[in-house]
Formats: structure tokens, C-alpha cells, sequence
């Protein structure tokens, strides 16, 4: 605000000095007095007025002179319509006043060019103002929109170093190769070897990509130049290849030096890509862009580090050697990975000897290291809120059930008709997934409404998979399914708390007999150009199906065929089991959220086992009774927004019902197959 308050007192200041000056030129005797017409004839009648000057102005005269009593300099001004110059005469003749009668008034040449000038004066400034303030920030004021926006940062900032960096081991020692070079680059020239020009991380949102990039800067301890892609596009034309080829000329002066530039996708899509495609100025900043990087001008000791989550949609000719030499996959960390990075983020935070990082590491598959630390910050965010001194585990409980699926809604009222939908629905998941053999383990069921979720159970594998057998995909779907097929059995009627298993198990088909070959009719072959399940106008648009009519419609066979399948398998199994399915339900609707050990001690001893339950659901300080109680709760955590298989993830959809209780923590996995979690 004071820079733009500096800015409108400086115009102000520049404006009035111009008017000043003008007005100055206008009126240049300040003696001059003006009076009436009528004031004027009475003193012409009584012979006051000495002389005159008359002077035809616009339908007037303009009479200046000088009148009886005035002091010396001192004169009268007054208008007279041209109509009455013949009675002015008539007067004048019976006065010895002088007259003098002047040719029409010739405008300054000065008064002339500051009137034309000044407004175009006003829109210039105008203009530079509204430019400065839409391009402030570095490299970004008037005049300099070819100037670079990267930031250069200085040594004390680069306090980031691998030790900081966890869960990406092989990332790093990639990286190192990089870091040596820029320390010691001798030991690579004699033995003839190149290090890569530039290095494209590349993984999913909040694996630590930046931050990989930002700790190669710290141990390196070389000027780092960090840009993001959208930074080099400007509204004007040209601005883009303009800040490219200051970024270099920069660096080359700092050389050697790191250039980071972060979401490279905004500026390096693949050109031609028709609808969507790009501009011409993307374009240019993009050539620009891959000459800088490999053309005929060397760029030696300036290496290049780019991140991106969508190496799908980047031009080929910026991936090849020579440009990005290196690329480096930043996936999500396995459960060791997971453990190293929740004790990274744990080190400024007080901890209770509850908390057990590796039992915590292995609740949460599929996690990324920003989801890890959103999860610690939210358990030191509820420990606050209950005034504890340290964090526990039932804090870290209640964050992960926030985290997955939003506060818990404990005033939320719903019918009893609802909450039975709600219970059986996710009773039939859970006994699904107990009864199959290739299910993953049962941790948690809840009817406690979260965020959008009437209730959902978590179901997590026994150790992190990578790869899922034709087994296992199709025990799956029939988890999906249950919570429909126990709604049909037990109620006799459907509800639209399916909607989403529906979705996902769908969509598990469509891949298993398009993607993965394992339709015993179509054999193995896939159909469809996958690109990650992420469009890229134009060239998805303008791409022809692969496969003929027939072929999609024995597609749309095979997956129903699948579908009704374990359809028909999970009404067997409920039906069988019918008697654990109504013990599941009913439990739920006394305590309303069950932990692995409970559900485990239900099927094999038909009662709750004993122990006090911990309130883990959102109310921060109540200690609720055994099994009875009706906000009986679990002590474990679990949790999971990640990418692992989820046989049952058991989702209600908001409209199926939410509890208005206080139920228990509530915990959920993310498949690696299915995009969007359910709660």
C-alpha cells in the first residue's frame, strides 16, 4: 500500500505542477477585477470608465480597461453580448471615454500545446501505474517484461539437505551424482563421462519433488534459480523466449548453478496438439526453451531440474538426451519410507511413548510424505484443542479420520430407517472381506458421518502391493459389492449408498478385461489408449477408437459378466453367514464404530471383547463405557488416503445416513487401481 501511495502523491504532485503551469499562461494578470454588464453600462453613463478595449470573442466582446478610483495597474474585465454593441456606441459618443477596438483574440501557442497534451499526459501515466502494479514482483516492472521472474536464492535460504528428505532413498542417491558434480566435476572429465544436462522429477502431487530439488541446491551449496512454468508465459507477445534467454544469461554468470523450474507441464506441453494445444507464445517460450537447454551455444556447469505430475502431456523434444537426460520417478513411500518420513515431521513435536511410528506406518499405505505431514500437523492441531501436552495416539486417531473424511458431523440427525441402511451396508463389506481368502484385513468400520460420508469401512492389505492377481481384483469387486447385496437381503429394499462401489467396481472390470488381459473371451490384449485416466485436449479428442463395435460390445459383455459374477458369489457368502452379518449390524447401531480387534473378537466369540473404549470421534474429552455404551469407540488408528487395494471399501453415500452420534475414529485406504477413495 505505501508503494502505491508513493505512486498516486508523485502523479498527483506531476499533475498539478502542469496544470499550474497552464493556468499560469491563461490568465497572466492577476490585477484584473471583474465586474457586471450592468455594473459596466452605469459606469460608461457616468463617464467613470477612462478607457477601454473591446475585443470579439464567441458571441461576445470581452471589454478590459481601466475605471475612476482604480489604483495604477488595476483594471475591470466584463462581457457584452454582441447585440447590444450599437447601444454601447450610442453611450460612448455622449463620454470622452477612449475606445479602442481590438482584432479576435489568438490563442498562446504555449496555451495550445499543453492543452492538447495534457490528457494524453494523464492516459501515459495512467498506463505505467496499471502496468506496474500487473507486473510487480522481480523482473516484472515497466520496461523489463523480457526480465526473468526466477528468484535467486542466496546460501543462508538453502537450509534444506538430503537428511531432511525421507521416504526416497534411491531418488537421492541419483540425485548425489549431481551434487558431486557441481562440487568436483574433475573426477567425471577424465574419465570422459557428461553429467546429465538436466534431471525431470516426476510423481504425483506432495511426494517431494520440490523438495528433493531444493535439498540438491543446499548440499551443493551452487546458486539455485527456482521458476514455476506458468512464470515464463506473459499476455504479451514474445515476453516468454525473452525471459528464457535471461533466465541462461543469469545463470551462465552464476555458472556453476541449478535451475529449477517447477510444474515444467505449463510451458512444455507438446506442440500441434490442436484443440487446446497451445498458442503461438507457448510455443515460442517453449523453442526458446529447448534451444537454450541444448542448442549451439553451450551451457557447461548449469544444470537443469525440472518437476512435473504430468510427464504425459511434455513435448518429446524436451525429453530427449541431451536435454532431460535423467528422468527420476518420485513415487510414494513404501512402509519403510512412510516411517522415515512421519519421524522427519515428528522431530518439532512432542510425542506420547504410545505412539508408535512403524504400527502408524503400516495404517497408512498409499500415503505421500505431504500427506504424512498434513496428518501429524492435524493430530498437533486436535492435541491442542484438548489442552494436552503432548500428542497420543487418540489424537492421531481423530487427525487421520479428519484427514480422510473431514470432521466427524455428530449433530447431524437422521431417521432410524436410515442408520439400519447405513449399519447393514457396512456390515456387508466387513463380512465379506472376512470370508475371502485373497480380502485385505478388516480395520475399522464406522456409521459415524464424516465430510460427505454416511459411514465406511477400512479395509488394508497386508503389506504394500504393487501388483494384484486376477483373484484379488475380483475378491474386490465382491467387497464393493457387499454393502448392496446385504441392503437387498436383509431390508428387502435398495438405497443410493452404492452408487460409488458401483463406480469403482466398474471400473476394476472395465480395466481387467480392456487393460490387463484377463477376459477368458477376449484374451489377452488391451484396448484403448490409457493415458493415466487424464485428458489432454487435442490429441485425446482427435484420437480414433482402436477397437471395432463388436469388440466393444463383447467388452460391455465381459464386464457385466464380471459384475454379476460376484454378484451372485457375495449374496452366497452373506447368505451363509447371515447370522455374523446381523451381529456386525446390530453392534454397529449400539457403539457405532468397530476396530479390527473388536470385529475379530465378534466372528469368533459373538460378543465385544472386554476393555474400556477410548471417544476417538471428534468430541476431544469424553471416556465412553465398555461395548454398551453408546459412543463405545476403538483405540487403534487407522487410516489411509493413498494408492493401495481396498477389498471393501465400503462407502455410503451422504444420502444413505449419517449418524448424529458420537461414533468412534474412522480410517480408510485409497486403491491403487481406483482413483477416488469412498468413504
Amino acid at each position: 500500500m505505501n508503494r502505491i501511495l508513493r505512486y498516486f502523491l508523485l502523479y498527483g504532485l506531476i499533475f498539478l505542477a502542469i496544470m499550474g503551469i497552464f493556468s499560469s499562461l491563461n490568465n497572466p494578470n492577476p490585477k484584473m477585477k471583474p465586474i457586471r454588464y450592468d455594473e459596466f453600462v452605469t459606469a460608461l453613463e457616468q463617464g467613470k470608465v477612462e478607457n477601454a478595449t473591446f475585443q470579439p470573442l464567441q458571441l461576445v466582446y470581452e471589454v478590459k480597461g481601466e475605471m475612476a478610483g482604480y489604483e495604477k495597474g488595476e483594471t475591470f474585465v466584463t462581457n457584452i453580448p454582441t447585440n447590444d454593441m450599437d447601444s454601447i456606441g450610442e453611450v460612448v459618443k455622449t463620454t470622452k471615454t477612449e475606445i479602442e477596438i481590438l482584432p479576435p483574440k489568438e490563442t498562446s501557442a504555449w496555451v495550445s500545446f499543453f492543452t492538447g497534451l495534457v490528457p494524453f499526459i494523464i492516459i501515459i501515466i495512467l498506463f505505467f501505474f496499471l502496468l506496474n502494479q500487473s507486473q510487480g514482483g522481480g523482473g516484472g516492472k515497466v520496461m523489463n517484461f523480457g526480465k526473468s521472474k526466477a528468484k535467486l536464492q542466496s546460501d543462508d535460504r538453502k537450509k534444506v539437505r538430503f537428511n531432511d528428505v525421507a521416504g526416497a532413498d534411491e531418488e537421492k542417491a541419483e540425485l548425489e551424482e549431481v551434487v558431486d558434480f557441481l562440487k568436483d566435476a574433475s573426477k567425471f572429465v577424465e574419465l570422459g563421462a557428461r553429467i546429465p544436462k538436466g534431471i525431470l522429477l516426476v510423481g504425483p502431487p506432495g511426494t517431494g519433488k520440490t523438495l528433493l530439488a531444493r535439498a540438491v541446491a543446499g548440499e551443493s551449496g551452487v546458486p539455485f534459480f527456482s521458476i514455476s512454468g506458468s512464470d515464463f508465459v506473459e499476455m504479451f507477445v514474445g515476453v516468454g523466449a525473452s525471459r528464457v534467454r535471461d533466465l541462461f544469461e543469469n545463470a551462465k554468470k552464476n555458472s556453476p548453478c541449478i535451475i529449477f523450474i517447477d510444474e515444467i507441464d505449463a510451458v512444455g506441453r507438446q506442440r500441434g496438439a490442436g484443440l487446446g494445444g497451445g498458442h503461438d507464445e507457448r510455443e515460442q517460450t517453449l523453442n526458446q526453451l529447448l534451444v537454450e537447454m541444448d542448442g549451439f551455444e553451450g551451457n557447461e556447469g548449469i544444470i537443469i531440474v525440472a518437476a512435473t505430475n504430468r510427464p504425459d502431456i511434455l513435448d518429446p523434444a524436451l525429453l530427449r538426451p541431451g536435454r532431460f537426460d535423467r528422468q527420476i520417478t518420485v513415487g510414494r513411500p513404501d512402509v519403510k519410507g512412510r516411517e522415515a518420513v512421519l519421524k522427519v515431521h515428528a522431530r518439532n513435536k512432542p510425542l506420547d511413548d504410545t505412539v508408535d511410528m512403524k504400527a502408524l506406518a503400516q495404517r497408512t499405505p498409499g500415503f505421500s510424505g505431504a500427506d504424512l505431514e498434513n496428518l501429524l500437523n492435524e493430530a498437533a492441531l486436535v492435541a491442542a484443542r484438548r489442552n494436552k501436552a503432548k500428542i497420543d495416539m487418540s489424537d492421531i486417531d481423530e487427525a487421520t479420520d479428519r484427514v480422510i473424511a473431514g470432521p466427524a458431523k455428530t449433530n447431524r440427525v437422521i431417521s432410524q430407517k436410515e442408520r439400519n441402511i447405513v449399519a447393514f451396508h457396512e456390515a456387508g463389506h466387513v463380512v465379506v472381506g472376512l470370508m475371502l481368502d485373497d480380502a485385505e484385513i478388516v480395520h475399522k468400520v464406522t456409521i459415524v458421518p464424516r465430510g460427505q460420508a454416511g459411514g465406511y469401512a477400512v479395509m488394508l492389505p497386508k503389506e504394500d502391493r504393487y501388483f494384484m492377481t486376477k483373484p484379488e481384483l475380483l475378491d474386490k469387486i465382491a467387497g464393493l459389492l457387499g454393502g448392496r447385496v446385504s441392503e437387498e437381503i436383509v431390508l428387502g429394499e435398495v438405497s443410493t449408498g452404492a452408487h460409488n462401489d458401483f463406480q469403482r467396481a466398474t471400473g476394476i472390470a472395465r480395466s481387467m478385461v480392456t487393460e490387463y488381459g484377463m477376459s477368458d473371451k477376449i484374451g489377452p490384449m488391451q484396448f484403448g489408449q490409457t493415458q493415466g485416466n487424464q485428458v489432454f485436449l487435442g490429441r485425446d479428442f482427435n484420437s480414433d477408437q482402436n477397437y471395432s463395435e463388436a469388440i466393444a460390445y463383447e467388452i460391455d459383455s465381459e464386464m457385466q459378466k464380471i459384475i454379476k459374477e460376484q454378484y451372485e458369489r457375495t449374496r452366497k457368502i452373506l447368505t451363509e453367514n447371515r447370522e455374523l452379518l446381523n451381529l456386525i449390524a446390530t453392534t454397529l447401531l449400539e457403539v457405532e464404530t468397530l476396530d479390527a480387534e473388536q470385529i475379530n473378537h465378534l466372528k469368533n466369540h459373538g460378543v465385544l471383547p472386554d476393555r474400556p473404549y477410548e471417544n476417538g470421534n471428534g468430541n476431544d474429552d469424553k471416556n465412553a463405557a465398555p461395548s454398551t455404551a453408546d459412543t463405545a469407540t476403538v483405540e487403534t488408528p487407522d487410516t489411509k488416503p493413498g494408492a493401495t487395494p481396498d477389498v471393501t471399501g465400503a462407502p455410503s453415500d451422504p444420502s444413505t445416513g449419517d449418524l448424529p452420534r458420537e461414533g468412534g475414529a474412522t480410517d480408510k485406504t485409497l486403491p491403487p487401481i481406483d482413483e477416488e477413495r469412498r468413504d
